[in-house]
């Protein structure tokens, strides 16, 4: 029987251990039985880890020796299709490895991670191997770990952005949002600066014949006028104790206080009315810099002149009991006590934030340079040459408004180009109180003015259907308001308002007043009329 080796040749040897059939020199398997011809080659016996038990024994069988130098069909089958062991391993990790990270790279966790698939490629496409000839691999050496890919030190991996963020537009940042104001809320005020000025009425102040034409024209084309502002007694130490902590008068602080005495009895009333004559009160008194303070915000008294002729430059005022030197300005020292309501309560000269607080005009400069150092509430003072009063601060000083021009022109730009202001401030500007010194005082009142306790009766004015009364008060006075929240040249005709309102109106723009901390004094008067919405101007 002939038996072809499969291309090898048809020399015959000897035959089938099991069926006798004859056998090639080169066959492997008896193709009448199936029965193999010695033992599997070594690397597939190590392979499969398989040893056969017979491959001991037939190893003796008698073969066609190799010619010397060459390796046998069994190796050099080995040799051709079979890698090592531990290179097979190597290998087959290496292609694990590789399939974890592509997977990585192009799964769905990778993509909504914006991380794009790295695709490894040759520049030309490789021949392809011809089916007859065998695939000849190199064996790595077994100690080399897997290498997917090597990407030189200076030429990093970049990731490839999501495809959204490629086609985002690049667009510059967008601005701050200007504040919205509406009709139904105050604006977002969070610096108030008052000036006070000296004894001037309206028309005075802002009438054709105004002789502080920056304050009548320059500033009124800039802010909002209020021209039924109203003084709420006479006297100017009396109108700045109103406007500061809701007090009436009492015959002391009508004559701005010549000696520096506690008010006594010092009893307080349900109006909240510190009742007695005196013009210094009990520690008890609630006042604006006393609800700020226990607000967390800041209060400061700018006074000019404080510091003149050696004086002391903060909390400047007289001895306790004692007569008040600086009634009157002196040659060298322009600062009057009374310009200064500060230093008349207890709560304020007692404790150590008056020297903080109480000091000179020359402080409010630095103050400004920086938001965070400028008060929430900053009161600024014009001393006896800059006031306006009709008296000159010495001979050969101008006297008049127009005296006042000069420090307007000086402080309120400064102001105006604060941070402070700019973030969300408002400037007012009015004085103490109309002329009592005329023939004709104007003694007119407006809105809810009291009974005074501290006061003889007054004889009731005439019956009026209007706000306005004809005695009772401190005049006609005005207010301008200066702020980025206000319309430029506009005039409000509708509202009336006194120092009472205006402190209610501070307090409310500041956001003090609760249902425990009602606005001081008369200021809490619930027929009292305060700044509405309606006075600020709505839009972006």
């Amino acid at each position: 029987m002939s038996n072809d080796d499969g291309g090898h040749g048809g020399t015959h040897g000897s035959g089938c251990a099991s069926c006798g059939a004859a056998l090639a020199a080169s066959q492997r398997y008896c193709l009448e039985c199936g029965e193999r011809r010695g033992p599997l080659p070594t690397a597939v016996a190590k392979w499969l880890s398989i040893v056969e038990p017979a491959a001991a024994a037939d190893a003796a069988a008698p073969s066609a020796p190799a010619p010397a130098g060459e390796p046998s069909d069994d190796e050099a089958l080995a040799t051709r299709y079979m890698p090592e062991p531990r290179t097979a391993a190597v290998a087959v990790m290496a292609l694990l490895a590789f399939g974890v990270l592509l997977g990585g790279l192009t799964g769905p966790v990778a993509q909504s991670a914006g991380i794009a698939p790295i695709v490894l490629y040759s520049g030309e496409s490789p021949a392809p191997i011809a089916a007859s000839e065998p695939v000849e691999t190199t064996a790595a050496p077994a100690e080399a770990a897997p290498v997917v890919a090597e990407v030189p030190a200076e030429e990093p991996l970049v990731e490839a952005p999501a495809p959204e963020e490629e086609a985002a537009p690049t667009t510059p940042p967008k601005k701050k949002a200007p504040i919205e104001i509406t009709e139904e809320t105050l604006p977002p005020v969070q610096h108030v600066f008052v000036i006070v000025l000296a004894d001037h009425g309206f028309e005075e102040t802002y009438g054709e014949s105004s002789q502080a034409p920056y304050l009548a024209t320059t500033l009124r084309g800039k802010g909002e006028l209020l021209p039924n502002y109203y003084a709420v007694t006479q006297g100017d130490l009396a109108n700045e104790i109103a406007l500061l902590s809701g007090q009436g008068p009492n015959p002391t602080t009508t004559v701005d206080c010549p000696e520096y005495k506690d008010v006594a009895p010092g009893t307080a009333s349900t109006a909240g009315q510190v009742e007695g004559e005196g013009c210094v009160y009990p520690a008890e008194t609630q006042t604006l810099p006393a609800q700020l303070a226990a607000a967390g915000k800041s209060w400061k008294a700018y006074v000019e002149g404080m510091g003149s002729a050696g004086q002391p430059g903060t909390c400047r005022h007289p001895a306790p009991g004692g007569v008040d030197e600086a009634q009157a300005p002196r040659p060298g020292d322009p600062y009057q006590t009374w310009r200064n309501p500060f230093v008349y309560f207890h709560s304020i000269v007692d404790g150590a934030e008056c020297a903080e607080r109480d000091v000179d005009l020359e402080q409010l400069g630095p103050d400004l340079k920086k938001e965070a150092k400028t008060p929430s509430f900053s009161y600024i003072v014009p001393d006896a040459c800059h006031d306006g009063a009709e008296e000159p601060c010495e001979p050969g000083q101008p006297g008049g408004l127009a005296a006042a021009q000069p420090f307007l022109e000086t402080v309120v730009p400064q102001v105006e180009a604060s941070p402070a202001y700019k973030a969300g401030g408002l400037i007012a500007i009015t004085s103490a109180q109309a002329p009592q010194t005329a023939a004709t005082p104007d003694t007119s009142a407006c809105c809810a003015t009291p009974e005074y306790p501290n006061l003889p009766p007054a004889t009731p004015p005439p019956p009026t259907n209007g706000p306005v009364k004809a005695t009772g008060g401190g005049g006609r006075i005005g207010m301008l308001l200066l702020s980025p929240f206000v319309e430029a040249g506009s005039v409000s005709e509708t509202g009336y308002f006194n120092h009472y309102s205006f402190l209610l109106s501070v307090e409310e723009l500041l956001g003090l007043p609760t249902a425990t901390t009602p606005p001081p004094g008369y200021a809490a008067e619930p027929a009292l009329t305060a700044f509405e919405p309606a006075l600020f101007k709505t839009g972006s």
